[in-house]
């Protein structure tokens, strides 16, 4: 992979206000490479347990899952990859694919999901099967307390079933907010998403911290 989805999908001129240390992550990862990091969730889920049932039915495809822990270890992968996408699925997308291992109390559990550079934009296809997919503005700001950190927003939800893709209406369609910033003085990079809806407010969220770094493969991904 030459340039990541995110420089595939993004103007320049709003990654070039990115930390340095963040182009690490929203780079191009090398063939032969894995993107590997480390850190502890401060929070994961929801205490909104009536919200439980809906998330056990999309941990079946690891979007998220029905828990509310604190101080949880993680760990993320990011692999370059191709995401077939279209008619048949004909067309395959660059693509970065991510797995984030949450080690819960009740054992560990993997989120996965896969960034494609389409042709409308920035695109996360959620889970392994990637049913459901959000497309997402990307937002720097030069200035600021958020100054050179990522922000990523949901402007489409979709859900894609027996080959057709559905779009949500936007009265009812949830909203994936993320942020990726590099704290310079704890030498960490911290991630924070929230999944709200219209009239119930947040739905899920994380937010930590981990030490990120490109690795040669070794197969053990």
């Amino acid at each position: 992979m030459t340039r990541s989805p995110y420089e595939l999908s993004t103007p320049p001129e709003v990654l070039a206000r990115l930390h340095p240390r963040l182009s690490t992550y929203f780079g191009p990862i090398p063939s032969g490479h894995v993107g590997r990091g480390e850190g502890v969730f401060d929070v994961v889920g929801t205490p909104r347990r009536w919200l439980w049932p809906l998330l056990a039915v999309f941990a079946r495809d690891a979007v998220m899952f029905p828990v509310w822990e604190r101080d949880v270890p993680f760990t993320v992968e990011n692999l370059p990859a191709r995401v077939r996408r279209g008619r048949a699925g004909r067309e395959a997308r660059p693509a970065v694919r991510a797995h984030r291992t949450f080690r819960f109390r009740t054992g560990s559990r993997t989120m996965v999901d896969a960034i494609t550079a389409e042709p409308d934009g920035l695109v996360d296809h959620l889970g392994r099967h990637g049913r459901v997919s959000a497309r997402l503005r990307a937002e720097v700001d030069a200035d600021g307390p958020d100054a050179g950190a990522l922000r990523l927003v949901s402007t489409r939800v979709t859900f894609r079933a027996l080959g057709r893709e559905v779009r949500l209406p936007a009265l009812i369609a949830p909203r994936v907010t993320l942020m990726e910033r590099f704290d310079d003085e704890a030498d960490v990079q911290r991630v924070s998403l929230v999944l709200s809806a219209p009239v119930l407010g947040t739905l899920y969220r994380y937010e930590g911290a981990f030490r990120y770094e490109i690795a040669p493969d070794t197969g053990r991904g």
